[in-house]
């Protein structure tokens, strides 16, 4: 299969070089140099899917030409999430399938489950106070992160009406840790997810790319793994 990189920063070469295991063959990649504005879009190579590891303004210049390319496409970058609406119609009207996630570790998709079970768990006890805590590398654009965000609106949809503090934190090279907690009057209930190599996240979207292909709609990493 034919894979097209769009951003081609620390995950997009990850991905290039993840990609033969795959059965992937990467045709292109577009950055900075080359896709202003999505401009070299339509002249890249034909692909079966696009990877988008670009940044997030960029994501609503990208779309609406992969869409009329008919290439289907994992979105990874995350700070977009206002514009997905407007994107999903983009994604169904074109016929294409797309992934988007805010995060693709396999890791951080049962951690999402664990965190809304215990939400529930939790939600009758209006004297355990939740909060989400999230450290990334200091380059990292948007904050607090979109996994962090999918975990507090996870959480909410799971019952727990009660506030869910979040706070985030950037600095150094780390790659992304993401700790869920309730604290009650006595004692204090902890889980974290620590992610040790981004190659978690480039395996995560090639095997949504080996999923979406073919397929047509709007899904999430959860559609790719089959948790419900």
């Amino acid at each position: 299969m034919r894979l097209l990189l769009v951003g081609y920063g620390r995950m997009g070469k990850l991905v290039e070089r993840l990609a033969p295991e795959y059965g992937f063959e990467v045709v292109g990649h577009l950055d900075d140099t080359n896709n202003i504005g999505g401009v070299g879009i339509p002249s890249a190579p034909a692909a079966d899917v696009a990877v988008e590891f670009s940044i997030p303004s960029a994501v609503v210049e990208n779309m609406p030409k992969l869409a009329a390319r008919r290439m289907n496409v994992v979105i990874g970058t995350t700070g977009w999430h206002e514009h997905e609406a407007k994107m999903k119609a983009i994604a169904i009207d074109a016929g294409i399938g797309v992934v988007a996630a805010s995060n693709f570790s396999l890791g951080v998709a049962l951690f999402q489950s664990l965190a809304e079970q215990a939400a529930r768990m939790f939600a009758p006890y209006p004297q355990y106070g939740a909060w989400i805590h999230e450290i990334h590398h200091a380059a990292k654009k948007d904050a607090p992160s979109g996994t962090a965000i999918t975990l507090q609106h996870g959480m909410q949809r799971a019952g727990y009406g009660h506030a869910i503090d979040v706070a985030s934190n950037r600095a150094g090279s780390v790659p992304g840790t993401h700790t869920i907690g309730f604290d009650g009057p006595f004692e204090t209930i902890t889980m974290t997810h620590t992610n040790r190599d981004r190659a978690a996240f480039a395996q995560g979207a090639l095997q949504a790319a080996t999923w979406v292909h073919g397929k047509r709609g709007w899904f999430t990493i959860r559609d790719v793994l089959g948790i419900s």
